[in-house]
């Protein structure tokens, strides 16, 4: 089995500061010249071991004021002064960096998302090349009628396991994403609105109007699309309408971490990680990587001092409340991302920072001293991405040093010389919005498809009673991970013990064994470099796998199969 890169368990001092004084005690502090500054918040993240005192002064000598802690991880939402206080906390021993979230005057786009961030989001234009779908036959038993379009059940036998365990609905997957649409009918019967959290309120400088007072979304709704259409994957349910998911028993917890923008900030992942540990999850899946850096160097000399704070800190604050929820049974699952990179040696970044906008500039990333997180972060089961021919996805970053296993995450130009290449079908079809659908015209305001949803193949199903969701197609590592999530959830479900609370447990670690043990061996393709020049991409896209059957660079210990995994 393989071990995942793992950093020493960092114990918090039990006196770094208790969220009563962080809201309390330590409010109105700022000086009389502090608050005539531009203030703004900042995520400050604190050396180990430091105590309240010292974190307390630190923080308020460089002018800023407390607003919430959050102790299992040593991190505090500050409002300080935007001209010097990143500069001024960070030279002080109590803390190791802060980070800021919001940017004065940008000016977001027309419809709430930024281009940049939605670079994060990987989903292939497709225009009026792509072919349309083809239309769905008759649903086999135990199946819904659009399932014969998700190839990736098929691929990993999901199809087949759910005829022995389906999922226990007592088994919890946090969906660490965008949000949730829970009024979906594929999605409501399996909606745990109970331990339903939205850790990122809407900053309107980049996510456009709040749609509530006070900016926090309720649980149950996503302004962004990405993390519904993950939830479907994971546990849409087969319900004899729409399509299911990989576990289509088990609940979907919403853990709102990224903006409707498509950024995901620092704090957020922290407090959805801690508290998926405190809460009992089994599962999470993290489709995304931490804003604003694609790799976190240490001391790269391309950076400003404060911007090596700043990047310390966020690996630092990913790996604390990582190493939290693993202690606390969580079983971590993560995509390594789509700059079709191989992981082990990353090469360039010129993609970082990427907020606020327009400020990134290229560095050279030593890969000893850079992490991109939490990818690469403690007990994170990393996720390539397959298309429906098994080939590695040409976007999907891969490499011996990160990766543990691969799904199905979408190749839209997979089957060169076929005619299924450019294809929508080789994208992966779940859940989504209505109200994105609309933002980004594929549907009308009566809910009916316009032209350029049809030519995207966006579908509309309703039920008998007049209730109808939409299910669209999206490629990327952050599709091919719920796979992996999903086939997580089943093995809790199928070998998992009762806990204390009457719910099902299983270590992490048993957990991630049995995933590993079970995937598909799958060797490198020969030769074992691929170009993707006939399919339109660049050189810098040819990638080389590396190692044998057993475990390799493009498949890890193999792809993930989910009759296996319960069959155990």
């Amino acid at each position: 089995m393989r071990l995942h890169k793992t950093v020493p368990k960092i114990v918090i001092a039990a006196s770094i500061v208790s969220l009563a004084l962080a809201t309390s005690a330590y409010a109105g502090q700022r000086s009389e010249t502090d608050t005539q500054k531009t203030m703004a918040p900042f995520t400050v993240v604190a050396e180990k071991g430091a105590s309240a005192e010292s974190v307390k002064a630190a923080i308020t000598q460089s002018g800023g004021t407390i607003t919430s802690a959050n102790e299992a991880a040593g991190v505090f939402q500050v409002q300080g002064p935007t001209s010097d206080f990143a500069s001024k906390v960070t030279a002080t021993d109590a803390i190791i960096g802060a980070t800021s979230e919001r940017a004065i005057g940008y000016a977001p786009q027309a419809n709430g998302r930024s281009t940049e961030a939605n670079k994060k989001i990987e989903s292939e234009h497709l225009g009026a090349e792509a072919k349309k779908p083809s239309k769905p036959g008759q649903p086999a038993e135990g199946m819904d009628p659009l399932d014969d379009k998700l190839w990736g059940l098929d691929m990993i036998q999901a199809d087949e396991a759910r005829k022995i365990n389906g999922g226990d609905k007592r088994v919890t997957v946090g969906v660490m994403d965008t949000g949730l649409d829970a009024s979906h009918p594929d999605l409501a019967r399996n909606f745990n609105a109970e331990k339903s959290r939205n850790f990122a309120p809407d900053i309107e400088s980049i996510d456009g109007p709040c749609e509530v007072a006070g900016c926090l979304d309720p649980v149950g709704t996503d302004d962004g699309g990405h993390g519904t259409h993950v939830a479907g994957t994971i546990a849409a349910a087969a319900n004899g309408y729409g399509l299911s998911g990989v576990a289509p028993n088990v609940s979907l917890v919403e853990l709102k971490t990224g903006q409707d923008s498509g950024y995901f900030f620092l704090k957020p992942v922290v407090d959805a990680l801690v508290y998926a540990g405190d809460n009992g999850l089994d599962v999470v899946n993290m489709s995304f990587y931490v804003d604003p850096w694609l790799y976190n160097c240490q001391a790269n000399p391309a950076d400003s001092p404060e911007q090596q704070a700043e990047q310390r800190a966020i690996v630092e604050a990913v790996n604390r409340s990582l190493e939290y929820a693993h202690n606390k049974g969580v079983t971590l699952v993560g995509a390594l991302g789509n700059e079709h990179t191989d992981l082990g040696k990353p090469g360039t970044d010129a993609s970082s920072p990427d907020y606020p906008a327009d400020s990134a500039y290229e560095r050279t990333i030593d890969n000893s001293t850079c992490l991109s997180m939490p990818a690469e972060g403690s007990h994170v089961i990393g996720v390539s991405a397959l298309g429906p021919s098994g080939k590695k996805s040409d976007f999907s970053n891969y490499g011996t040093e990160q990766i543990s296993v691969s799904a199905p995450g979408g190749y839209f130009r997979d089957g060169f010389g076929t005619d299924s290449f450019q294809k929508v079908d080789n994208l992966i079809l779940s859940t989504y919005p209505r109200k994105v659908l609309e933002e980004e015209g594929l549907v009308d305001a009566d809910g009916n498809l316009t032209e350029a949803g049809t030519k995207a193949g966006v579908i509309k199903e309703c039920t008998a009673d007049g209730k109808c969701g939409y299910y669209n197609w999206l490629q990327g590592t952050s599709m091919a991970s719920p796979h992996a999530a999903g086939v997580s959830a089943l093995v809790v479900s199928a070998h998992g013990h009762k806990d204390k609370d009457g719910g099902l447990t299983m270590k992490p670690n048993k957990v991630e064994r049995i995933l590993l043990d079970t995937a598909t061996a799958t060797a490198c393709p020969e030769p074992r470099t691929v170009s993707y020049t006939n399919e339109g991409r660049p050189a810098e896209f040819d990638a080389t796998c590396e190692g044998d059957k057993n475990f390799n660079g493009f498949y890890g210990y193999g792809i993930v199969n989910a009759l296996g995994a319960v069959q155990r």
